[in-house]
């Protein structure tokens, strides 16, 4: 006679299995100190235009809320928007004794007035500050840097900030 089903295969029975979570833990833990390290307290964002290289620094400060002016050797941005490019120059860039770059400048008294406007409009927001975040390639020349400056304070953006990048050496 046949054995029945059940008999015929043999059932092994469950063991328990001991998992070590240490290897977890550990990897846990890097990625807590990976994201800590790069977090962002200040909220701020600032991009990075393709073609600047940004100086070193070791400063501790956070930067802050304000308009972000990007500058390459070839072009300008203001809030990640072009508003100019060397190798198409406009006929008429600079004004007032060859100072002020008037693309920028006009860009940045629209920004002022866009500021302005929210200011009027909604009683929460923040008060026109006049901070300029200043994101310039290390190789540019200071005559144009003192350009950029100029043009900026004569748009109401007096306070200035330069991005740099921080970190170890």
């Amino acid at each position: 006679m046949s054995k029945p089903i059940r008999k015929r295969v043999s059932r092994k029975k469950a063991k328990n299995i001991d998992v070590d979570i240490t290897s977890l833990l550990d990897i846990l833990t890097i990625l807590l100190v990976f994201l800590i390290q790069n977090f962002n307290a200040s909220g701020i964002v600032i991009n990075v235009p393709k073609g600047v290289t940004l100086p070193r620094s070791e400063t501790k400060s956070l930067s802050h809320a304000g308009v972000v002016i990007q500058v390459s050797t070839s072009k300008i941005w203001v809030d990640d928007e072009e508003v100019l490019d060397t190798e198409k120059l406009p006929p008429a860039v600079y004004d007032q004794g060859g100072n002020r770059i008037i693309p920028l400048f006009n860009k940045l008294v629209a920004v002022k007035n866009a500021i302005k406007q929210v200011e009027k409009s909604t009683p929460e927001a923040k008060k026109f500050s006049g901070l300029a975040n200043l994101v310039v390639d290390k190789t540019l020349k200071y005559s144009y840097l003192k350009k950029v400056m100029y043009t900026c304070a004569e748009a109401g953006f007096k306070t200035y900030k330069f991005v740099v990048m921080g970190g170890k050496k």
